[in-house]
């Protein structure tokens, strides 16, 4: 039996279950983008977001271009250059915005770096810097071990790259001062549009400090009072897609429908613990995150340890994971389970909440012939 929906990719995720766009209001495609009627509809995506995540009431939203990527250097362009700032590079994208903070940006910041399958040792974080870190690692399965490290009576900012752990894992919003998201990632929307939360603190450092840089346009949160509040009300930086917005506040409709975001987290959990259960009694494979404490449930990231593996060099691992995916499309059994191109060579499955457990059940066997197809030739 091959899974209903054979949809695992890491971004963007499966839709949801029962998606169809021809459901997507089209009423105002083609309106201005600063219509009335359009900006109440992006507005109404901001409120259901904040209902559906449950965002602290006195946190501001904003839509950013670029989907989790804008969201993120949105809050480093802005927000970064007061204090000393420390960064997370446990994996490709906390490697990113150590470049960017360094290379870019022009700072000099302190990198908590760990090797792909681990987590920094948060004991080096120093509460009166600015933190910037991935809470779950999209491209190596690596996830947040809690958050009582975070301290609540910081003096520094703490940005949280929440781009696959949203809407899927619990967030601490007390211990984080700035949470990106995605459309395209944990509820199955499409690209290029990303979602800045920011906290009283954070909206305060907006209006107290000017970056010392350009901030381009679009990525731009202030005008010359401070933070600009217009972006929380449904405005938009640059013209956005009404379609992309239609069809993320669908996926947030359905979010709400089947129970919110405990039901979310759940659903998530429950397809995690499949694949764990196949990983425990699978002899070929094992988790690329080393503690199960820092497992993700999201986005699984699995090493291939066959002793026959083992032994290839990186290109031939590489080469023989591209040959089970083949393999894998070629039947319609499941498309995109091969790892991040950056990331060691391995599988990756997308467990978020718009998976269906059944879907994780029929996939393992599938997984099974693969390796067992591929390593033979």
């Amino acid at each position: 039996m091959k899974p209903q929906r054979p949809w695992f990719s890491a971004g963007p995720t499966a839709k949801r279950p029962g998606w169809a766009i021809e459901a997507l209001p089209t009423d105002l495609l083609g309106r201005g983008i600063r219509a009335p009627e359009v900006v109440a509809r992006f507005a109404e995506g901001l409120t259901l977001t904040r209902t559906v995540l449950e965002v602290p009431d006195d946190w501001s939203l904003v839509y950013v271009p670029g989907s989790d990527t804008g969201a993120v250097e949105a809050a480093l362009w802005n927000l970064l250059g007061e204090r000393p700032v420390q960064v997370m590079a446990f994996e490709n994208f906390g490697k990113v915005w150590a470049t960017d903070v360094r290379d870019h940006l022009g700072l000099e910041p302190e990198i908590l770096e760990a090797p792909w399958g681990r987590f920094p040792d948060v004991s080096r974080v120093d509460p009166k810097a600015d933190l910037v870190f991935p809470w779950n690692g999209t491209t190596s399965g690596v996830c947040a071990p809690g958050a009582d490290w975070i301290a609540t009576d910081r003096e520094g900012l703490v940005i949280c790259d929440a781009t696959s752990a949203a809407f899927a894992m619990a967030l601490p919003w007390e211990r984080l001062d700035v949470v990106t998201f995605s459309f395209q990632k944990a509820l199955g929307g499409e690209a290029g549009l990303g979602v800045a939360a920011l906290s009283p603190r954070a909206i305060a450092r907006l209006d107290g400090f000017v970056p010392p840089r350009p901030v381009p346009k679009v990525l731009r949160l202030r005008n010359d009072k401070g933070f600009d509040r217009a972006l929380a009300t449904g405005s938009m930086i640059n013209t956005f897609s009404v379609l992309t917005i239609e069809d993320w506040i669908d996926a947030l409709a359905w979010a709400g429908r089947v129970g919110g975001l405990k039901t979310l987290i759940a659903r998530t959990e429950a397809n995690a613990a499949v694949l764990d259960a196949w990983v425990d009694r699978t002899d070929w494979i094992d988790w690329l995150a080393e503690e199960p404490g820092t497992r993700s449930t999201t986005s699984v990231c699995l090493k291939i340890v066959d002793p026959r593996v083992v032994t290839m060099d990186e290109e031939r691992r590489r080469d023989l994971v591209m040959r089970m995916k083949a393999l894998l499309e070629a039947e319609g059994a499941a498309f995109d389970v091969e790892g991040h191109r950056n990331a060691p060579a391995g599988l990756r499955v997308w467990c978020g909440c718009t998976v269906d457990t059944a879907d994780i059940e029929a996939l393992t066997p599938w997984l099974d012939w693969a390796f067992a197809t591929a390593i033979a030739e």
